[in-house]
């Protein structure tokens, strides 16, 4: 699976994006199940969450991508928003 996060927004509103492919990780089952959740509760449409919030817009395999922002981020969707960040390239 490969999931790809936009940041948007913020104080000084510079993007960031990272992707993260789970092929071969040991945590890809768990992964996988926290981006099934996630993508659950994002919208299709680009959601604006409170001025100076981050922006997020996920994209799984390609598909079409989904929006969601703080500060209504769900855990799933803070959980793996934070792992691609942290742990994408």
């Amino acid at each position: 699976m490969r999931i790809q996060v936009t940041r948007s927004g913020g104080f000084l509103g510079a993007p960031r994006a990272s992707v993260l492919e789970t092929e071969g990780r040991p945590d890809a089952p768990h992964i996988h199940a926290l981006a099934r959740e996630a993508l659950g509760a994002c919208t299709r449409t680009p959601t604006f969450g409170v001025p100076d919030g981050f922006h997020y817009t996920i994209s799984v395999d390609g598909r079409s991508p989904v929006h969601c922002a703080e500060p209504q981020l769900t855990d799933s969707q803070s959980d793996l928003i934070a792992l691609v960040l942290a742990q994408g390239d």
